[in-house]
């Protein structure tokens, strides 16, 4: 009886060290997946904030570009603004995202699915690939969607600077049809080049908020507009002297000063691309 005992003892004090490495493997193990469980939820909510506050950029824009321009025109550059962002995220959501993201590969542009997958339906390598949209151990650190809406935002602020430059200069159907090119195909082949994994990128260049993804390229876009379109329509008169058009409302342009301020802290703060 007693040698059962202490043969019975002798496994108990065998077995319980392997039963503690377990329970320590399993709590390691749990222990990782709340690690990246958080910073999934921390990442996505970055993306989603900055991009809230990109977005209020807009309005920004929109204020801003209203208050400089003639009081006859007020309406219809309100008016291209709020369409400028329904055609971008259309377009970014059509073919953008993937000619920007999918399958670069040092390359010149992405792949287009047109609907046989779509950017909430499998892992697109991340904008700053660096980061990644998996970790070491295989774990999506933040949502697909939620960069698609960040990137999105920043396609339309492309758009919107266009729209600053043009105002009064251009109707709003050939307009349109532009922002449909830009946001479609132009905005995203360029930057494809860089956060897409691309020939810039390949080469060591690096654009870490957009200098010249978004403000250049909407910026030589503005350009080429202007010249294409030339001055407003009486702003000189036939000997060349300059005609004053006063805008509508400075309050309403300083506002918009004042939104715009507040919006470089999505733009800046969220490409950093990771808080958690």
């Amino acid at each position: 009886m007693r040698n059962r005992n202490l043969l019975l003892l002798g496994g108990l004090l065998v077995a319980f060290p392997a039963a503690a490495m377990a329970q320590d493997a399993s709590l390691a193990d749990q222990v990782a997946a709340n690690a990246a469980t958080t910073s999934f939820v921390f990442n996505t909510l970055l993306f989603l904030i900055g991009g809230f506050l990109v977005m209020w950029m807009a309005a920004g824009f929109a204020m801003l570009e209203a208050g400089l321009v003639r009081s006859k025109n007020v309406s219809m550059q309100c008016l291209k603004n709020i369409m400028l962002y329904s055609v971008a995220g259309i377009m970014f959501w059509a073919v953008g995202y993937d000619l920007m993201y999918t399958g670069v590969d040092g390359g010149w542009l992405g792949s287009l699915s047109f609907g046989a997958d779509n950017p909430f339906g499998y892992d697109f390598p991340a904008a700053g690939e660096s980061t990644g949209n998996l970790d070491d151990d295989g774990n999506t650190t933040y949502s697909v969607a939620s960069d698609w809406f960040f990137q999105m935002v920043f396609c339309a602020t492309t758009a919107s600077i266009v729209s600053g430059t043009l105002a009064e200069r251009i109707k709003f159907w050939p307009f349109m049809i532009f922002v449909v090119l830009l946001t479609g195909v132009l905005y995203p082949i360029t930057g494809s080049w860089q956060w897409g994994a691309g020939w810039l990128s390949e080469a060591g260049f690096s654009d870490f908020a957009g200098s010249t993804l978004v403000h250049s390229v909407g910026g030589w876009a503005a350009l080429a507009g202007a010249l294409l379109l030339g001055a407003r329509k009486g702003k000189y008169t036939s000997d060349g002297k300059v005609v004053p058009m006063l805008g509508s409302s400075i309050p309403l342009a300083t506002l918009g000063t004042f939104i715009l301020w507040l919006g470089w802290f999505g733009f800046n703060g969220g490409s950093q691309l990771a808080m958690g």
